[in-house]
This record gives C-alpha cells, sequence and structure tokens, in this order.
C-alpha cells in the first residue's frame, strides 16, 4: 500500500466516535481524518476529504446509513464499513451490504460503553482490507499451470466470499436464470443473525428461490442455500439426493467457513462440482478447492480488476490449482455455461 487509507467515522454517539477514533488510531497504518454526527454530515465531509474508507452507523438523525449509501450510488470509492448494533439493525444491515457496503462489524451493545473496545482487531483488520486503491490491485506473476476443467457439467455450484461479497452476489445472483439446471450454495463471512436477511433481499430480485439454508434442506436445481452466519454448512448426499447439513462445531476461524463447505461438497458431487471464490480478504477456501481438484472438479476466481479486496481470489491463483478467472460481470455467463 502506496499510503495509509483515510478514515472517515460517521456515528451520532459522541462516545463511540471517540472509541473508534482512538482504536483505528492505534494502528500505524490508518490515518483518521475526521468525524461526522449524522448522514448529512457524513455526505459534506467525504465530498470535503475524500476519504478511502468510511464506518458507518446505521441509525443516525437527519440521514441514516441506508441514505448515505444510495446517495454515494454504489460508487467504488470510498468503501463503506458498516457499525452496526447486533440482532437491532440486520434488516438495514442487509440492505447496506446489498446498496455497496462492502463489510460490517456489530457492535456488542447498543449502550455506550467500554464493551466497543471488543470490536477493534476486528475493526483494523477490516478497514486494511478495504483501504487498498483499487489501482493498487494486480494479477499476481504466476508460473505457467495446467488449464481449468471445464468439459464436466457442474450439478453443483458452491461460492465463497468474504468482504464485498454481499455486492458481488447481489449481481450475479439477480443475472442468473430461473431455471438454472444445479443448485448454488453460499459461504459469505458475516456476523450471526444477517443472513436470513441478506437472502431474502436477494430473493426479491432474482428469479432463482433463494433461502438461508436450514438442516436437511434438499438441494435442487434452481435454488441458492446462503449458509447460516455463525454455522457451517456442508452438502452431503443421501440416496442420490443433495441435502444441506448444519454445523455449529467452530472447527474453523471463520463461521461459516467456505473451506467447510467446499470440502463436503468435493466429497459429495466431485467431478460434478464447481467451485467460485469471490472477493474477500485472508485465504479461507483454499484447502477447499484443493479438495475439488483433486475430485475432478473445477474452479473460478473472480479477477483482481473488480474485487473490492484481493485476498481469497489470489491465493488460489497462487496455488497454480488450474482455476480459471473472470471479473465479476463475466461470472453470471460462465455459470450458465458450465451448467
Amino acid at each position: 500500500m502506496s499510503r495509509r487509507p483515510r478514515v472517515l467515522i460517521a456515528d451520532d454517539s459522541a462516545f463511540a466516535r471517540t472509541v473508534l477514533s482512538r482504536l483505528l488510531r492505534t494502528s500505524s497504518q490508518i490515518d483518521v481524518i475526521g468525524t461526522a454526527r449524522d448522514g448529512k454530515d457524513a455526505l459534506d465531509k467525504i465530498e470535503a476529504l475524500q476519504p478511502d474508507v468510511v464506518t458507518l452507523d446505521l441509525t443516525m438523525p437527519e440521514l441514516d446509513g441506508i441514505g448515505v449509501l444510495r446517495a454515494l450510488g454504489g460508487r467504488a470509492s470510498p468503501r463503506v464499513i458498516i457499525v452496526s448494533i447486533s440482532g437491532v439493525d440486520t434488516e438495514l444491515g442487509a440492505e447496506a451490504l446489498t446498496l455497496g457496503a462492502v463489510d460490517i462489524v456489530t457492535k456488542p451493545t447498543a449502550r455506550a460503553d467500554d464493551r466497543l473496545h471488543a470490536i477493534g482487531t476486528e475493526l483494523i483488520a477490516k478497514v486494511l482490507a478495504a483501504g487498498i486503491p483499487a489501482a493498487e490491485i494486480a494479477e499476481p506473476l504466476l508460473a505457467p499451470r495446467a488449464q481449468s476443467v471445464l468439459g464436466q457439467r457442474a450439478d453443483l455450484v458452491m461460492i465463497g466470499t468474504s468482504t464485498g461479497g454481499p455486492q458481488a452476489l447481489t449481481r450475479i445472483i439477480s443475472s442468473l436464470p430461473g431455471d438454472l439446471a444445479a443448485p448454488i450454495v453460499i459461504a459469505l463471512h458475516i456476523p450471526a443473525g444477517y443472513t436470513e436477511s441478506l437472502a431474502k433481499r436477494l430473493d426479491r430480485i432474482s428469479k432463482l428461490r433463494v433461502v438461508e439454508a436450514s438442516e436437511g434442506l434438499e438441494l435442487v436445481p434452481g435454488m441458492v442455500a446462503l449458509a447460516k452466519g455463525g454455522s457451517h454448512l456442508r452438502v452431503i448426499r443421501s440416496g442420490g439426493v443433495m441435502r444441506a447439513e448444519i454445523s455449529h462445531t467452530p472447527v474453523r476461524p471463520f463461521a461459516p467457513s467456505v473451506d467447510e463447505l467446499f470440502l463436503s461438497g468435493a466429497r459429495a458431487v466431485g467431478t460434478h462440482v464447481l467451485g467460485i471464490i469471490l472477493t474477500g480478504m485472508g485465504d479461507d477456501g483454499l484447502e477447499g478447492c484443493r479438495a475439488i481438484v483433486a475430485a475432478g472438479g473445477s474452479l473460478l476466481t473472480e479477477a483482481a480488476s473488480s474485487c473490492v479486496v484481493y485476498g481469497m481470489p489470489r491465493a488460489v491463483q497462487e496455488a497454480a490449482l488450474g482455476a480459471a478467472s473472470a471479473p465479476l460481470e463475466h461470472i453470471p455467463a460462465e455459470i450458465i455455461r458450465r451448467v
């Protein structure tokens, strides 16, 4: 990164603005350039200060967080991270994520007390990930590798994503036909409590049936099943039927885990599985992608040019697994072609 990301904090609580500023300033890699007391103030300061990242409260006077996102119109800069009250703003949070917010961090309580300090490490990591300017994202230089396996029809499509994922999923799912001949299962890094609302919003804009995955759910063509926040989603095959299996065992750093989903799909479906890694930080999904290749399935990653954070896709590409790569706008057509 050529410079530190410049961050604006928007929250109607003076205490929250102070705490969030202090938390972010503990990182020498972040520059907090200002605070805003409501949505209107936030828009004025975005215009004046041109921040790289905005941390945005959802419930504010004058203009709320949704109003700010609508005014920004989904533009690439600044990148918005929602700082929301867990269990209270879930509907608004899901809407914010589909309107262009790249990630969400939950406040531990609605009360303005010292428990806000608990989100510091997570918030810093997400600001740093979101703060990389798009111009600095480049495809990795790789050694020659085998071509991606394209010949097998996909009976199951699995998608893994993190930061920037909700907006990417919105664009993909809304572009697919309702008669898609395979189910889609998704693991998205998102706090518990938001996936039901997000699934309902995706269902409203999609020709496909979009649901939050539940235990024993039959995975059928034309369906999209989103892993529940805080739980692992696995695919099992019983009597020739694919079903969802839900686990709350904390076997991975993330829940839901892309690796857990992909590993299960490789075991249950094998050759006829397509694994897709979209924007996100870290390398969750890499182990699962290796399993898909070993089972004879195929891989596709989002190209750096359209990623909010080129972390998860880059990890797969640098592992030289033969994954194809495509910008976000081409991924729906790639899914249709392979299904």
